[in-house]
């Protein structure tokens, strides 16, 4: 999923231990003590991000806020904050990556894939992108699957806040079809996307 780190959030003189969570669309940080709420750092919202001896450092709300503990992390989450990747980059497509997208993601994906250089096919993809409006639709995935590379991901891309189809189905669909969810992207304001995987044998 996103990047994951043990650190003190430090805001004023507030100090709190737990775990955050680098997210496409904000940072989520988790106390360790048990009864603190979360806190979301929305990364629209996020300005200044710097790096210092481990510690990002951050302006939020005109205040700053502080990351301590990160150690190298701290460098990769200022530099991702500072310079979000597009979408086709955090859906790891580039040139001549062969794809193909079941359902109606919408014009405008189909025009970037296009323009990345992307190759559409029918089989042998390395990524297939699946639009999944109802529970009922994933029970598409393990024909699906046949049309994808061993070394290939389903991403499925299924709508916000909807209860035609959440999040706890997508995951469970992909799982029940053996396969390994391993990464979480924002599709679009409406719409999540969720990359699954065969699993590696050992």
């Amino acid at each position: 999923m996103g990047k994951e780190a043990e650190c003190t959030l430090r805001r004023g003189k507030q100090a709190i231990r737990g775990r955050a969570l680098l997210e496409t669309d904000e940072i989520i940080f988790r106390p360790a003590k048990p009864g603190e709420k979360r806190v979301l750092l929305p990364r629209a919202e996020l300005r200044d991000p710097r790096a210092e001896d481990g510690t990002l450092h951050l302006s939020f709300g005109g205040a700053e806020v502080a990351l301590e503990g990160l150690g190298a992390q701290a460098d990769r989450w200022a530099d991702a904050i500072r310079a979000p990747k597009g979408l086709l980059d955090k859906l790891g497509v580039a040139a001549g990556t062969k794809v193909a997208v079941v359902g109606d993601l919408g014009d405008d994906f189909a025009v970037a894939l296009a323009a990345r250089g992307a190759r559409l096919a029918k089989t042998e993809l390395d990524a297939l992108f699946f639009a999944a409006g109802t529970r009922a639709a994933l029970g598409k995935i393990a024909a699906l699957m046949k049309r994808v590379l061993d070394r290939g991901a389903l991403w499925i891309v299924y709508p916000k806040g909807q209860e035609a189809i959440r999040e706890r189905d997508v995951l469970g669909a992909g799982r029940d079809a053996g396969l390994k969810d391993v990464k979480v992207a924002r599709f679009s304001d409406t719409h999540t996307a969720l990359k699954f995987v065969r699993p590696r044998l050992r």
